[in-house]
């Protein structure tokens, strides 16, 4: 008789057959997550706090102020070979702490100057030829804005206050047309040195001075560059300018397009002092006065004569970005990055190499936690970028050529530029991490009082407000990560602003004066650097939090409802908000329970994986593959820059179409700002879409 055939979907499996295939799928799903134990335990959550105080009582400001001396010992600009030298030093320092490194190279085009002079002629018919770069040491570049084209003017001049666009109105309101002059502009009014010259040469100016005004340093100039469009390497727009790759040509539409049409320099406010105090004209407009500091009382145009020449070139050059690499022991396909800019305009003893003086001190204590055993659970990268004064170059570029990989695998990026400018604690943030930014300020002692947490003093600046500022500018290396890969990013620095910003006088002295003496601001920055970078790499839940993203798209939606048209719908915007902030505190409330559980079961550590997952590409769910319209390379449809510079500092995309005025009609208007709503919303609910972790 033939034994009757088994129906597997029916028989019921024996107990030991079901154990032995629920540990085949753990044991599957373990290592299919990528989740390889090392030979040698890590730390746990509940030793952090131990790891913690380790990483701060390590601390030293004269380790790191030796560290900053030697990085201040020359000028180092991008492209340049004493900026090989810093590549060396950055290298070396790493290797010798043990530390995985490895370098990156491209082809960039720069910008360097050959030769500028500046000739005063006044009404009594005496001249004067005026300095335009700081008596200054060997190495150090001329004063000069990169990527400005070459030119020769002649023409009089005049003062446009602050360059922004009401400033040009004010002035055509009171009958003076600056069409063919040289229009002189004190830096500030929210305007970034590109939009200034941007406007100039809206307005028809034939040459573009720029100068900084303060009571102190008023000899030095603000180098930088003028590059428009965007960031990154001109040549090769939304991707790596690798060896061998593609690139466009200088006179190609797309290249020309990012490179202003009139000449620009900058001007100290000395030099600045003798145009406007001569000019006639037009008395000085009531609502300029109020902050001005220079010796202006007339607008102009003129009588004083400008004979200006500017003569720069484009060079591509290699530049080269150092890393160094602290693998993780169970995630290692996780990571969480530091990043810092190398290159200076000129000895950048605040702005970069303050900031690079920490991330070097980081990798020495991080170094020394490894020595102890430690291992972090997720890999930690530590980076040195290259031509960041140019436009981001370095990061972006890497940025661009890993695209996939940090949308998949980047947790956050940690970003310190200048580490101490001066006085006061400020921070930007992607807004999951504000949560953690708090928790961990709390942790660090406030460098300028005794007995007090950097949280106390900087909570209390604020009235006890979230002063938390937002990543919407490009002007530090977070912007590629944040705008254009939407990787959840922080920035942090010590000090508003500074005098010597791009001048020959950034130097270690001007540091040790007046900046730091004690070094202690810069030891406060690298203990809350420090500490993020550690709860990012070993906290077994990621200490995210959406439920503030969602307080602040709240926030944004109300305030743009006060400057739209009553015709104009925020219903989607409402809903998409709606559905964010419910799936933004299912994830909290997943996330407290998860944190509790300390069973290390494989099926726990799945539970943990997946809800990190969310909580790491929820971010990703604010991009747009097409980006803002005319700046396709800016994804970010929450954060990024405007050209609204004075209403708006997000939403970008809503606040082109407010403010674009020209060749459309009223109808189209209203349309084209419905539509930027519509983009946002579906963006927002991407974002709900990827923090629940469901299909619809």
């Amino acid at each position: 008789m033939m034994p009757k055939p088994m129906n597997v979907l029916t028989t019921k499996p024996s107990p030991l057959s079901t154990m032995v295939v629920l540990l085949i799928l753990c044991i599957l799903g373990f290592y299919a997550l990528h989740l390889p134990h090392s030979s040698t335990p890590s730390f746990t959550s509940k030793s952090l706090s131990h790891l913690e105080k380790h990483f701060l009582s390590t601390s030293s400001n004269s380790t790191i102020s030796s560290y900053l001396r030697a990085l201040t010992l020359h000028p180092h600009l991008a492209g340049t070979k004493p900026a090989s030298d810093t590549t060396r030093h950055v290298l070396n320092h790493f290797t010798s702490l043990g530390l995985q490194t490895h370098t990156t190279t491209y082809t960039t085009l720069l910008s360097f100057p050959v030769r500028s002079s500046l000739s005063a002629h006044f009404s009594d018919g005496a001249s004067v030829s005026l300095r335009l770069t700081e008596a200054s040491g060997p190495g150090v570049v001329a004063a000069y804005h990169a990527y400005s084209p070459s030119g020769k003017v002649h023409a009089r001049a005049v003062f446009a206050n602050y360059g922004r666009e009401r400033d040009y109105r004010a002035l055509a309101a009171m009958g003076v047309n600056v069409s063919g002059c040289v229009v002189v502009v004190r830096k500030g009014g929210r305007m970034g040195r590109g939009a200034v010259v941007e406007r100039a040469e809206a307005n028809g100016a034939a040459a573009v001075l720029v100068y900084g005004e303060g009571d102190t340093w008023r000899k030095g100039f603000e180098r930088g560059h003028v590059m428009r469009g965007g960031i990154g390497d001109p040549l090769t727009p939304g991707w790596a300018g690798v060896e061998g790759g593609e690139t466009l040509g200088l006179e190609d539409g797309e290249v020309l397009k990012r490179f202003p049409k009139i000449p620009s320099m900058p001007l100290s406010a000395e030099v600045a002092d003798t145009i406007l105090s001569s000019l006639g004209g037009v008395p000085l407009p009531l609502q300029w006065r109020g902050t001005l500091k220079s010796m202006v009382r007339n607008v102009g145009p003129g009588p004083t004569i400008l004979n200006f020449t500017y003569q720069g070139e484009k060079k591509v050059a290699t530049i080269q970005n150092v890393f160094a690499v602290i693998m993780g022991s169970e995630e290692p396909d996780r990571y969480v990055l530091l990043g810092n800019h190398r290159d200076a305009w000129t000895y950048g003893a605040v702005d970069p190499s303050s900031g690079t003086a920490a991330l070097l001190d980081i990798a020495r204590r991080f170094s020394a936690l490894l020595g102890l055993g430690w291992k972090p659970r997720r890999t930690i990268i530590l980076c040195s970028w290259d031509a960041e004064e140019f436009g981001m170059i370095g990061s972006t570029e890497w940025v661009e050529q890993n695209l996939i990989n940090l949308g998949s695998k980047a947790v956050a990026y940690l970003n310190v530029d200048c580490a101490v400018q001066g006085p006061g604690f400020f921070v930007g943030s992607t807004p999951q991490l504000d949560s953690l930014i708090l928790e961990v300020t709390k942790k660090v002692k406030d460098p300028d009082s005794e007995g007090v947490s950097l949280y106390e003093n900087w909570a209390a600046a604020a009235g006890g407000v979230n002063n938390i500022q937002r990543l919407s500018g490009v002007d530090s290396d977070f912007a590629p990560f944040v705008l254009h890969a939407g990787v959840p990013s922080i920035d942090m620095y010590y000090g508003r602003d500074f005098p010597v910003y791009h001048t020959a006088f950034d130097s270690y002295n001007w540091m040790a004066e007046y900046g730091d003496p004690f070094f202690h601001r810069h030891v406060a920055v690298t203990g809350v650097w420090g500490l993020l970078a550690l709860h990012l790499a070993d906290d077994p839940v990621l200490p995210f939090n959406y439920v503030p993203y969602a307080n602040e798209l709240q926030l944004y939606k109300n305030t743009l409802s006060n400057l739209i048209d009553q015709k104009i719908s925020l219903h989607p915007l409402t809903l998409s908000i709606e559905e964010f902030a419910s799936a933004a505190k299912e994830a909290n409330d997943e996330l407290k329970k998860l944190r509790l559980q300390e069973s290390e079961s494989c099926f726990v550590d799945m539970k943990k994986r997946a809800l990190n997952d969310r909580l790491m590409l929820a971010e990703k769910g604010f991009l747009d593959a097409d980006g803002l319209q005319g700046r396709q390379w800016f994804k970010h449809l929450v954060f990024g820059p405007s050209s609204n510079h004075e209403k708006l500092n997000f939403f970008p995309g809503i606040s082109d179409s407010i403010t674009r005025l020209s060749g459309i009609s009223e109808r189209e208007r209203l349309s084209s700002i419905q539509h930027e709503i519509w983009r946002v919303a579906r963006a927002i609910r991407r974002a709900a879409s990827a923090l629940s972790g469901e299909f619809t």
